[in-house]
C-alpha cells in the first residue's frame, strides 16, 4: 500500500514539529491537531490510516478521544504520552488503542512502530481485495463492479444468472439444493421457481462453459441440485 495518512494530535510544539519533521522526511502524509476537538472532527472528516495521540490534551483526555473514535472507526491509534505508569498504559489500551509510546521517545522507535501498523494494514487491504474478486479456472467475478469474466472477456449475463453464478461461487464445492437457490433467488420455492432455475441455469451454462465441454465449472445432482466446481486454468 502507499504511505499511511496520520493524524497528529499533540500540543507541545516542540513535540509536533519533532513528529511532522520526521514524518515528513520519510515522505508520510499528515493531519495536525492540537486539542481533542480539533483531533475529533480531523479524524472523522479525514479518516486517516493512523492516529499518533497525547493524552495530555488541554480540551479532553485522550483516553475519551480513543473512545470517541472506537465508537465509529478501528483505525489504529499509538498513544504518545509522558504518562508512563502500567495504569495509564492498560487504561489507555483498555480504551481501544493500538500501542503506547513513553515520552521522551526516539525517532527510530516511532518510525518502527508505524512500520508495524503499515504491514498489519497492508494484510487486511490485501485480504479485503482477495474478498472482492472471485477466481476459478478462466472465470472471474468482480463483486465490486458487478461483471463477471471468463478468459478475461466480460460476460453479458441476465441479472439472474449473475446472481446465480454468485450464489455458487460463493459456495463453491457444496451442493446447493434447488429450494435453497430458489429461496436466495427469488424468495420462494415453488416448482415454477424451480422450472424457472433450470431454464436459467441452461442458459448460464452456455455462457461460461467452453464450447464441446460439459458440466465443467457447474455440477448438476439430479433431483438434488448443483454446485460449482473447482477448475485449472487451461493451458
Amino acid at each position: 500500500m502507499n504511505k499511511m495518512k496520520i493524524l497528529v494530535v499533540e500540543d507541545d510544539i516542540s513535540v509536533k514539529n519533532l513528529i511532522l519533521t520526521t514524518l515528513k522526511a520519510h515522505d508520510y502524509q499528515y493531519l495536525y491537531a492540537q486539542n481533542g476537538k480539533e483531533a475529533i472532527m480531523e479524524a472523522s472528516s479525514h479518516n486517516p490510516d493512523v492516529i499518533l495521540l497525547d493524552l495530555g490534551l488541554p480540551d479532553m483526555d485522550g483516553i475519551e478521544i480513543i473512545r470517541k473514535v472506537r465508537t465509529w472507526s478501528n483505525m489504529p491509534i499509538i498513544v504518545i504520552s509522558a504518562r508512563s505508569e502500567d495504569s495509564d498504559k492498560i487504561e489507555a489500551l483498555d480504551a481501544g488503542a493500538d500501542d503506547y509510546l513513553t515520552k521522551p521517545f526516539s525517532i527510530e522507535e516511532l518510525l518502527a512502530r508505524l512500520r508495524v501498523v503499515q504491514r498489519r494494514l497492508s494484510v487486511v487491504q490485501s485480504a479485503r481485495e482477495e474478498m472482492s474478486f472471485f477466481t476459478n479456472g478462466d472465470l472471474r467475478i468482480d463483486y465490486a463492479a458487478g461483471v463477471a469474466y471468463l478468459k478475461k472477456e466480460p460476460l453479458h449475463l441476465t441479472p439472474i444468472e449473475y446472481k446465480l453464478l454468485c450464489l455458487l461461487a460463493r459456495n463453491m464445492g457444496k451442493v446447493l439444493t434447488h429450494k435453497y437457490i430458489t429461496q436466495e433467488i427469488w424468495g420462494t420455492s415453488w416448482e415454477t421457481d424451480i422450472a424457472s432455475l433450470r431454464v436459467f441455469m441452461a442458459t448460464l451454462r452456455r455462457k461460461i462453459e467452453p464450447k464441446g465441454s460439459k458440466n465443467r465449472y457447474i455440477q448438476t445432482h439430479i433431483g438434488v441440485g448443483y454446485r460449482m466446481m473447482k477448475v485449472d486454468c487451461d493451458l
